[in-house]
């Protein structure tokens, strides 16, 4: 059997072909291309498996690899760094440390979503750029209205309204504030659009899928953070329970432990971006909804603040998240501080 270690780049990529002995038998550099690829691996007379770093992109080349190789891993990058940080780095060392790792079986290993998984979360990943942007529209308009005290109060509730739209864009300012207000507003239409395309898309994903179901009865998510909870977290099952769930969305604190003394610090803000981002933006609504979510986030308020509180209460929701998903059931709201607001589950 051959290992093969994949130091990948944007412009090409280094590898190191090493057989069981831990013998060096091919080494160099390659275009990143399928065919690239196969070339380097072409005439290895035994089975190869392969391992890249979980980098920048690494999807491009883990797809080639497994066009030509028998399995390809994916390596953790911060465990490599720590169990193989050298202070003389090559990508040719780098590329055979790899290759070693995998040898030993010493691969710190991330997890591989499916192709189909990929491209989901792509799409939810584009929604949120969207709004992303649309908000920097929207907060850019404002500023250059609020360089104009001489207008006053809008005579809208909704700024961005249909009556808002038509006050914008008939409100006298200086040409070049007109212009550029003219102009994000075109653009707002046309980000507008491609977001109501993407909801079209989310809402086709969620329709058969009962976890997204599950997910909605938990206060605070609706339809979207539902799917993207979905895709991100992929199969639960790969969780052996709900703190591992909490490390892999970053929601742990740092932690220093020496002798007697341990200390801890913030959030580690490591692993899954995006799950973390939406547990925290569920906490508002999420608390209006449920009385003991309410309870547990202004009993930490009082003692910790209200910013550690927030976060606490992002991990008591993704430990529900956690519960509903891997018991297939609904959440039951229990109580609800403003009785406006309750659902009926």
């Amino acid at each position: 059997m051959y290992y093969l270690g994949v130091d990948y780049h944007k412009a090409f990529s280094y590898c190191t072909l090493m057989d069981e002995e831990g013998k060096v038998v091919k080494q160099g550099r390659i275009e990143n291309s399928a065919e690239g690829v196969q070339r380097f691996v072409q005439g290895a007379d035994e089975e190869v498996i392969g391992v890249m770093e979980a980098t920048r992109n690494w999807t491009l080349m883990y797809d080639w690899l497994e066009e030509e190789i028998e399995e390809v891993k994916l390596a953790h990058p911060l465990k490599v760094k720590a169990i193989a940080e050298a202070k003389i780095k090559t990508d040719k060392i780098d590329s055979r440390t790899l290759a070693h790792l995998l040898r030993c079986n010493l691969l710190p290993e991330s997890y591989v979503p499916t192709k189909g998984a990929r491209y989901i979360r792509q799409v939810l990943r584009q929604r949120i750029f969207y709004v992303r942007v649309q908000t920097m529209l929207k907060n850019r308009i404002r500023t250059i209205i609020d360089k104009h005290p001489e207008l006053g109060k809008a005579p809208v509730e909704e700024l961005f309204g249909i009556k808002g739209m038509e006050w914008l864009k008939g409100v006298k300012l200086p040409e070049i504030d007109r212009n550029i207000v003219d102009n994000d507003i075109e653009l707002l239409k046309e980000v507008k659009e491609r977001i109501n395309k993407s909801d079209e898309l989310i809402e086709e994903l969620g329709r058969d899928d009962e976890r997204v179901k599950y997910l909605m009865s938990v206060p605070g998510i609706g339809k979207f953070f539902a799917v993207l909870l979905c895709h991100e977290i992929d199969d639960i099952n790969r969780f052996r329970d709900d703190r591992k769930l909490h490390a892999y969305a970053g929601l742990v604190p740092s932690t220093y432990a020496s002798g007697n003394r341990v200390i801890h610090g913030h959030i580690t803000k490591q692993g899954n971006k995006w799950i973390r981002w939406a547990m925290v933006e569920a906490v508002w609504p999420a608390i209006r909804r449920d009385a003991q979510l309410r309870i547990f986030f202004e009993r930490l308020r009082e003692k910790k603040g209200s910013n550690c509180a927030k976060v606490a209460t992002a991990k008591r929701l993704l430990t529900i998240v956690y519960r509903i998903l891997k018991e297939k059931r609904s959440y039951k709201v229990r109580g609800c501080p403003d009785n406006t607001l309750a659902v009926s589950l």
